[in-house]
């Protein structure tokens, strides 16, 4: 970073008024006390650890009220003055900092890791950078409404080495949207120094790369930042268009408390020392008469009873004792599904491919605030043609080509959902959803459980084997999301499981990772209703019913489980599970009580596989049950090879027929 100047901050008041003036005065007072505040109780033991933002107010306070009150804002740790200034009570945000129900995320979660709609928030979760991918989705939502409105996101100068960076940025530019990608350029990203983070001279120099407005300003000048806001937003209402802004800051605190600040050196901390935001504004408003030593001590004191009032609302309060049911049910967002069915016989024969296809349409019909997105889904139908036509009847807007940003497209729909739209994110293939696992299993997923909003989204993934595509166009990886709390998976292998399904998915407001397996698109077809109709999402469905033993599977697994069971002509019955996360463990208890013998397949590879959290629960629950032991197949323990040959041995389909014959001998 360039050395501080220390000439003396120049204020332009020009087109202020002196009501206007005063009043950014006090909000920049007031996060300053709560800091002053937080650092003598961190000394004192009564709370655990701060992030200060001690000497960057002004951007945190200039920005938001340059804004209007219903204007999003994505904030990140140190930006106290985003809270205070947009009126969340103290008293909350106390608790929040300490752990207390009466928090934002009732204990769950963190210093400013939450979000409040009422107050048009929406806080940062510990990985830098997602935050400015929902933003972006806030933006197209503003842009596809005609709203007239921006969405500002904060982040830091080390997090722009970030690759959500990029990719929000990219996106933002490609679809013209109104957002403000505000960097807080204050020196270090902990200990590193800007000369190991970028080589650029200013930080506003990237937005060259991107096409789009950059500006660099002096982030400690509280009208200097009021004005540049307003004066965007108000641009970018009527013309929208993302906006990268640099506001050039210093850290004088540690990045947290406990890390201190003896890598910077102290000519450098002097020198911006002498930039304050607060004191030099306290100076200029004495010039301006607007300010006396005794209406600053008024003010001050002021703060400071309401800061102690909230503070002993707050310690008065204990720990939480959340009940176990309400911790269980606050993972997903209340929603109860009543199965539709289809409101005439009229039927037609379809492949998978075609009724999954069918299905999205009848979404988009019903939803008019659904939006898809992905790569090549637009006037090229998607790779595997499912959404083939749709920009002729829904329009691009709502049916949307996207740049190769996984990350910052699932953010987007997630910024979408905070607006009150649905999306639907098609991944071109399943393997390639690791581009965008962090937005995945760390915000849609945990997001209502944090702090009640819900991620009203569904990620399709073409998976699977069989059609020799090799390690990177193959894989079956639902357990990944299987093991996290707050998503939904649904794995249809039908195709009328395969609409009623993905019908459901759509109703359904919380996060869903919807499977299709590609070698059924095209191979497998039935007569399914023309209407809209729907499929219970975690309920099994019975295939066959037997009485000699139990298959449990799903996906592909259903259609090598019914051939082998025909071809050894064993009285089996089969379980389709069709949603894996919520597990139907009812249908699978009934069925083992009657068969006492169980076997689970599934292409997925055998080590960490769904089959062994089911094998568990079978082992816990239903021993006195069984008749043998709980027996598993599943795909070998590598990557999926590419040759046909070695795929054929990867999959499980010949070692599921010699375990079969050994699980009726035993």
């Amino acid at each position: 970073m360039q050395d501080a100047a220390v000439d003396q901050m120049v204020f332009n008041r020009e087109g202020f008024s002196d009501e206007l003036l005063l009043s950014l005065y006090n909000q920049l007072l007031y996060p300053r006390l709560i800091e002053d505040k937080m650092l003598k109780l961190l000394r004192q033991g009564k709370v655990s650890k701060w992030f200060s933002g001690i000497g960057q107010e002004a951007i945190a306070v200039g920005a938001t009220l340059a804004l209007l009150p219903d204007e999003m804002i994505f904030p990140m740790h140190r930006n106290l003055g985003v809270f205070t200034a947009r009126g969340v009570p103290f008293n909350r945000l106390f608790a929040q900092w300490q752990g207390k129900y009466s928090g934002y995320t009732k204990g769950r979660d963190r210093s400013f890791h939450f979000g409040t709609l009422e107050h048009h928030i929406v806080g940062m979760i510990s990985h830098l950078g997602p935050q400015l991918s929902l933003a972006d989705g806030v933006g197209l939502a503003h842009k596809l409404a005609g709203e007239g409105r921006v969405s500002l996101t904060f982040t830091g100068d080390g997090a722009t080495s970030e690759g959500e960076f990029h990719e929000a940025l990219n996106v933002a530019a490609v679809w013209q949207l109104p957002v403000i990608f505000l960097i807080e350029n204050n020196g270090y990203g902990l200990s590193t120094p800007p000369t190991e983070q970028y080589r650029c001279a200013q930080l506003a120099d990237k937005g060259i790369g991107y096409g789009m407005k950059a500006l660099t300003v002096d982030g400690n000048n509280i009208l200097e930042m009021y004005r540049t806001v307003r004066e965007l937003a108000e641009s970018m209402r009527e013309n929208p268009e993302p906006v990268l802004l640099e506001c050039m800051t210093f850290r004088m605190r540690g990045h947290e408390e406990a890390s201190g600040t003896k890598y910077v050196p102290k000519a450098l901390m002097d020198q911006w020392a002498l930039r304050d935001p607060l004191s030099n504004y306290e100076r200029f408003l004495m010039e301006e008469g607007l300010l006396t030593e005794g209406s600053k001590k008024d003010l001050t004191a002021q703060w400071k009873k309401h800061i102690d009032a909230g503070l002993q609302q707050a310690f008065d309060e204990g720990d939480p004792q959340n009940e176990l049911q309400e911790e269980l049910s606050d993972v997903y967002a209340p929603f109860v599904h009543t199965p539709t069915a289809p409101q005439s016989n009229s039927k037609t024969e379809k492949r998978f491919v075609d009724a999954i296809s069918d299905g999205l349409r009848q979404a988009m019909e019903k939803h008019d605030k659904l939006v898809l997105m992905g790569q090549d889904i637009a006037d090229y139908g998607g790779v595997f043609k499912i959404t083939d036509g749709f920009v002729a009847q829904f329009g691009k807007e709502r049916v949307r080509n996207t740049p190769l940003c996984e990350s910052a497209i699932v953010g987007a729909a997630l910024g979408l959902s905070l607006k009150g739209y649905k999306a639907m994110v098609e991944m071109q293939f399943a393997d390639f959803v690791t581009c965008g696992f962090n937005q995945i299993i760390n915000n849609l997923a945990k997001l209502h459980y944090r702090w009640g909003a819900n991620a009203d989204v569904v990620v399709r993934m073409p998976c699977g084997a069989g059609t020799s595509a090799g390690p990177f166009h193959s894989q079956s990886n639902e357990a990944w999301f299987f093991h996290t709390p707050g998503l939904k998976v649904v794995y249809p292998s039908t195709p009328y499981d395969a609409k009623g399904l993905l019908l459901a998915s759509f109703e359904d407001p919380n996060p869903i990772m919807y499977f299709e397996h590609k070698a059924l698109y095209r191979s497998l077809s039935e007569a399914i209703p023309d209407d809209y109709y729907t499929v219970e999402i975690g309920k099994a469905r019975v295939v066959r019913e037997g009485k000699a033993l139990t298959v449990v599977t799903y996906g592909m697994g259903v259609l090598w489980a019914e051939k082998t069971i025909a071809e050894l002509g064993i009285d089996a019955e089969i379980i389709d599970l069709r949603t894996l996360l919520p597990l139907d463990y009812e249908t699978i208890e009934t069925s083992v009580r009657k068969t006492n013998k169980v076997i689970i397949l599934h292409e997925d590879t055998l080590v960490g596989g769904i089959g062994g959290e089911i094998a568990a629960h079978i082992s816990e629950h239903l021993f006195e049950y069984l008749d043998a032991p709980v027996m598993r197949e599943a795909a070998l323990d590598t990557p999926i090879p590419f040759a046909g040959s070695l795929e054929k041995q990867f999959l499980p389909v010949v070692r599921f027929v010699e375990k079969v014959k050994k699980l009726m001998g035993y």
